[in-house]
């Protein structure tokens, strides 16, 4: 029994050790946790928050506006809000410094350096993906392929823009660039989630993580955040 949790605290560790150094440049990654609420991020000004509070452990300091690359729909009088114009103008790097797109457009395109290499989270560890146990490779995102609001159809309510852990769906990409749904390929708009729920997310691939985006100050309109004490 010694030996089995030995080997278990072991394989733990493993899988939380950086696969890279850190590169200095770094302003992307996938986020390594959520709340544990599904997509219940707490809008998204608690998904920001969350974008800098990770970005902050991980060591990356405040000298970045952290956000989350995540699309809403219309509602409540409120017009939708574009993932793709949320992130400020790049070029973004990963943990290991590789540039995955010179700026949106790039992102948004079929040259975008983004594979589950180079996805990396703020801890700089390689995210799960199909073929992985447990497979993690559904990215919240509400979007569409060109980044901008993901409109839906019937039942889709976007979480109710990520305020939710109940009925409804969202879209979601593929991290590892593969799997099932109408873009299997797509990053950031494969499929849409089968519910809201923590349980739902993680039922077909995913556990509530979603892509941070940082950029100087002088490239967003957005007030910035403090790490949370």
């Amino acid at each position: 029994m010694k030996k089995v949790t030995a080997a278990l605290v072991a394989l733990t560790l493993v899988s939380t050790i950086p696969v890279f150094a850190q590169d200095g440049r770094m302003n992307f990654f996938i986020t390594s946790a959520g709340p544990g609420d599904g997509a219940n991020l707490g809008g998204l000004e608690g998904a920001d928050q969350q974008c800098t509070d990770l970005a902050y452990t991980a060591g990356l300091g405040d000298d970045l506006l952290w956000r989350a690359y995540l699309s809403t729909i219309a509602s409540n009088g409120m017009s939708a809000v574009n993932a793709r114009d949320r992130i400020g103008g790049g070029p973004w790097y990963n943990y290991a410094g590789a540039m995955i797109a010179r700026d949106a457009t790039h992102l948004h395109s079929e040259d975008v350096n983004l594979t589950k290499e180079t996805q990396l989270n703020e801890r700089g560890s390689i995210v799960n993906g199909r073929g992985d146990s447990p497979n993690m490779h559904d990215i919240l995102t509400g979007s569409n392929l060109d980044g901008t609001s993901y409109g839906g159809g019937e039942g889709y309510t976007n979480c109710d823009n990520w305020t939710s852990n109940g009925e409804g769906s969202t879209r979601v990409g593929h991290h590892d660039r593969q799997g099932g749904g109408e873009n299997p390929n797509s990053w950031n708009s494969a499929h849409n989630s089968r519910g809201c729920s923590q349980e739902n997310l993680q039922a077909t691939g995913g556990n509530g993580f979603y892509y941070c985006f940082g950029s100087p100050d002088e490239q967003s309109d957005l007030e910035p955040k403090l790490p949370r004490e």
